[in-house]
């Protein structure tokens, strides 16, 4: 059996176990229950009731976090042309075209946290799907990263976009800030993420749409939100 850290055991002692806290509740939990040397991000994870092996029923977007999630995005711009000076003048970090492409094929070359590419690069992108697929880069037209406005999109990954997916098992996780975050900022975010997967309920999804939402700091437990905490 793993053996727990005295900061975790104590951090675990704060939370009640099975109950359902305020989301006011659980956000100021999550701040006293943070236990890294770092600041730690802070999560929310969406249990939903849903059939993904339905193509309807497979959630996939982005949300733009209103008060950020507080790291610095590097941008990666694969566009041509007038849209690469776009891009340039948007503040991505990087922008190319097949001279990028092949950098990370031939390199190995990561140093971005989003690629944002125009529709007419993506048949170039094909061939980096088996890298970029697995590690979450590549880009996709339902998260806002396969665009023709692109000085939108930069912006975007810069302020604060996150993006989201069901899991096999029906759960969406997604980061809403840091503990350094204050309560107030925090609860923006939340509220932000939670009210964004309540609007793309699909409308084939039976009975009980949501079925438990948690938050937790990187490696702090787990503390589960009332769900009528999000009533309005």
């Amino acid at each position: 059996m793993k053996k727990r850290s005295k900061k975790y055991t104590e951090a675990v002692s704060k939370v009640e176990k099975n109950k359902a806290y305020t989301k006011e509740e659980a956000v100021k939990l999550v701040k006293e229950t943070s236990i890294t040397s770092f600041d730690a991000s802070v999560e929310v994870a969406i249990r939903l009731n849903l059939d993904t092996k339905k193509a309807d029923q497979q959630l996939r977007g982005a949300i733009v976090l209103p008060k950020g999630t507080g790291k610095t995005t590097r941008v990666l711009v694969v566009a041509r042309g007038p849209k690469a000076t776009e891009a340039k003048e948007a503040g991505a970090d990087y922008v190319g075209d097949t001279d990028i492409l092949e950098k990370i094929e031939k390199e190995n070359w990561f140093e971005f946290d989003v690629m944002i590419a125009t529709p007419d690069m993506m048949p170039l992108l094909g061939k980096l799907g088996r890298v970029l697929g697995p590690k979450g880069l590549m880009p996709n037209p339902k998260t806002g990263t396969v665009t023709l406005e692109v000085a939108k999109a930069v912006a975007e990954a810069k302020a604060g976009r996150v993006e989201y997916r069901t899991d096999s098992f029906g759960n969406v996780h997604g980061i809403v800030g840091k503990a350094s975050f204050s309560e107030e900022d925090l609860l923006e975010n939340l509220n932000a993420f939670v009210s964004t997967i309540l609007k793309v309920k699909p409308s084939t999804a039976k009975g009980e749409y949501v079925k438990n939402i948690s938050i937790t700091s990187t490696m702090g437990p787990g503390i589960k939100i009332a769900l009528n905490s999000f009533d309005k």
